[in-house]
């Protein structure tokens, strides 16, 4: 396990061929995970020495790595580009990606659980017999990956849950969030709220709420990364 949440820089070779192999399969990776965490417990290992950190402990289904249309492969190239010298070798270079795509799976799946599920504009969450519905909601980034060093991209005050059309609005700097959570529409589509009613049907005052809607003791976005979007997102965009 000591390589696969990417927190580990150095690893023993063999730790790293396994973690390698593993990172590359995801539903070898499910199996083998699921089968070590249920080892650990079986022997009295808690979940605080040895966390469910990509929540398949109580997940019997196929795993899906959460967040990966956010990152593009240049991207997630170019990153690891800056942690290898010439000298690594090829397997190195897989474990650096595969490890880059957990970190991204863990931040999507934390974000989402700090909102409690539900869009932060509009408060969607749509359940049927227990389950939630996938692909209705999306966890991304505030400061977008790309422009966040390593801390910044899996640090969950970074991060906003959203449904689709609220997710690439706020990504394109049709909306943005004030240091206060209001969420602030541009001039722009807020008059054609008035004149045109399928944008009214999804930026009009409801559905969109005046503030943030987030849970009793749901983390608060960073405003620093608040402030980022404002300035390079949502007035740049002007």
């Amino acid at each position: 396990m000591a390589n696969l949440d990417g927190s580990r820089t150095n690893g023993a070779r063999h730790e790293m061929e396994v973690a390698g192999r593993l990172l590359n399969a995801e539903s070898e990776l499910a199996d083998t995970y699921r089968l070590i965490i249920q080892a650990a417990r079986d022997v009295g290992i808690t979940a605080e020495a040895l966390p469910d950190f990509l929540y398949l402990e109580n997940d019997d289904g196929p795993m899906t790595l959460l967040g990966q249309d956010e990152i593009n492969p240049e991207d997630i190239a170019g990153a690891v580009r800056q942690r290898l010298s010439d000298s690594l070798d090829e397997l190195t270079e897989k474990m650096l990606t595969a490890a880059i795509r957990v970190g991204q799976h863990r931040f999507a799946r934390e974000v989402l659980r700090n909102h409690d599920h539900q869009c932060v504009f509009c408060g969607l969450a749509v359940t049927f017999d227990g389950r939630r519905t996938p692909r209705l909601l999306l966890a991304s980034h505030i400061k977008p990956w790309r422009d966040c060093d390593s801390r910044e991209r899996l640090d969950i005050a970074n991060g906003l849950t959203a449904c689709p059309t609220h997710d690439v609005a706020f990504d394109t700097g049709l909306i943005t969030v004030t240091p206060e959570l209001r969420i602030q529409v541009r001039p722009d589509l807020e008059d054609a709220v008035a004149t045109n009613p399928g944008v009214s049907a999804a930026f009009g005052r409801p559905p969109l709420a005046e503030r943030l809607l987030l849970p009793i003791g749901a983390l608060r976005p960073q405003p620093t990364y608040l402030e980022w979007h404002r300035t390079r997102i949502y007035d740049g965009g002007r």
